[in-house]
């Protein structure tokens, strides 16, 4: 089981994506904007960071970045989720500090595989 923080301002995404992981046995807290993102990440330590990147207040991109300047939470799993399927949007998130990438709609063996490989790393 890992503490996934799951940041993500789509409702039914995040309601949907959420139970999976839970049912998966993830314990799984929910931010909606990158501000909250960053809070959260501070203040709960989560194993992984599942970050949507196009997000109010502050984006994925930019939250990352400044989880990564940040020494308490630099050392972060990050997954960009991302319905940005366009040439360049895998390499834009890895360069903001993102540790894999993931498109939307999400298929969730693919995801869970993912997330076992950050924790394994």
């Amino acid at each position: 089981m890992a503490r996934i923080l799951l940041v993500e301002d789509n409702e039914i995404n995040r309601d949907m994506l959420s139970r999976r992981l839970v049912r998966s046995g993830h314990a799984v807290s929910i931010a909606i904007d990158g501000q909250q993102a960053i809070d959260k990440a501070l203040a709960e330590a989560p194993e992984v960071v599942l970050m949507d990147l196009s997000l109010p207040v502050i984006d994925g991109w930019e939250a990352t970045r400044r989880l990564r300047a940040n020494p308490v939470t630099a050392g972060l799993r990050i997954i960009a989720l991302t319905s940005h399927a366009m040439s360049g949007d895998r390499e834009k998130a890895l360069a903001a500090g993102c540790d894999d990438y993931d498109t939307k709609p999400l298929d969730l063996p693919r995801l869970l595989g993912k997330i076992e490989a950050q924790l394994a790393r």
